[in-house]
């Protein structure tokens, strides 16, 4: 299920369908991360980014397109809520049942499944909406 959260801070960034957009996308969540002094989770947070992105750079961003990255800190106490916005088909899922030991890709969602506390997809037309969230400091979620 996708909710809006009211935010406190939000910042996004656009990105080209290209290869190194990925660590363009990481860099910018660690810059963000570090400008909101946010220090706690930032490396699974940042992992978070790059797994999302590059799902959206491989399989959600059509030829010619792009995808956008959001981060926002909800207010009162609220989440780190990323985001990845894209304009592709399909409903991403994380399922180990796709990934064989010997397979080099297909563990990005069962990353972010286990190290963010919430994660799901939201409609957007054309497209949708891929995030996940993590806990602020007292362990709140912020608006139902």
């Amino acid at each position: 299920m996708y909710k809006e959260i009211q935010a406190l801070c939000t910042r996004s960034a656009f990105y080209l369908r290209e290869r190194r957009s990925v660590s363009l996308a990481r860099e910018f969540a660690r810059t963000t991360l570090a400008d909101w002094d946010l220090k706690l989770r930032t490396d699974d947070i940042v992992l978070c980014v790059s797994e999302l992105a590059t799902n959206a750079l491989l399989h959600g961003a059509p030829p010619g397109r792009g995808y956008r990255l959001w981060l926002s800190l909800g207010a009162a106490d609220g989440p780190l809520r990323v985001e990845v916005h894209d304009s592709g088909d399909g409903e991403p899922y994380a399922t180990e049942a796709t990934v064989g030991a010997e397979c080099e890709s297909g563990r990005g969602l069962l990353l972010v499944e286990a190290l963010a506390d919430r994660w799901g997809v939201g409609e957007r037309v054309p497209g949708k909406i891929v995030w996940c969230e993590f806990r602020c400091a007292d362990g709140r979620y912020g608006s139902p």
